[in-house]
């Protein structure tokens, strides 16, 4: 069954479904990337009991990278819905957070590219194979690199979560659509020939202007 053009884009109230994929692709492959990731120091990363989560690994956080690029050169020719009314300082906090999430999702796979460069070692992507360094072996600045892409990681799992926390808040609490403005059309109403989700902003709206 195609998805009808109204849909696949966005509107003034929701997320289109290309949009939503997306988000939750990127969700899904950012969980993942983090709980096959093998952790510890280099001679562990580059054992070859690791090998497997490695390679694993890289090859998520290349479709990562990618995945990152192309929603953002999406959203340059798409219109974002209008988000409900809400107090200044949850604005610019929702604001903040968006950014520092696309800033995490394009730094954590450029620097453990780096790191793993300056170190000497190759990159692997399921499909391609190796990629050989392409940067000058500066073995102590790729060890620092590579811790840094360890913190940034920590770091996007608790923004994910407060991201997520967030919209669950505005959904139960404030009770707008900015959770339902992201999830996939399920059913309509047949009273307003709404999708699920598509409430006008000023009917639930409970938040301060």
């Amino acid at each position: 069954m195609s998805v009808p053009k109204t849909l696949m884009l966005s509107s003034r109230l929701r997320y289109g479904a290309v949009t939503q994929l997306f988000h939750w692709l990127t969700v899904v492959l950012v969980g993942t990337a983090y709980i096959v990731s093998p952790g510890g120091g280099e001679e562990r990363i580059y054992s070859a009991a690791s090998d497997f989560a490695r390679q694993t690994h890289e090859t998520i956080g290349i479709l990562v990278f990618a995945l990152v690029l192309l929603r953002i050169l999406w959203r340059l020719f798409e219109p974002t819905p209008e988000p409900p009314l809400m107090a200044r300082w949850m604005k610019y906090s929702a604001s903040a957070a968006h950014l520092a999430l696309y800033a995490l999702l394009l730094a954590i796979p450029l620097t453990a590219i780096a790191g793993a460069w300056l170190e000497a070692h190759p990159l692997t992507i399921f499909g391609i194979g190796n990629v050989g360094p392409m940067l000058p072996q500066v073995h102590d600045l790729g060890q620092s690199i590579a811790y840094i892409h360890t913190i940034l990681g920590n770091v996007i799992i608790w923004l994910a979560g407060f991201h997520a926390a967030a919209a669950l808040f505005h959904h139960f609490i404030l009770r707008d659509n900015i959770l339902t403005s992201m999830l996939p059309v399920w059913r309509r109403s047949p009273a307003l020939g709404l999708s699920a989700g598509e409430i006008p902003h000023g009917t639930l709206d409970r938040s301060p202007p």
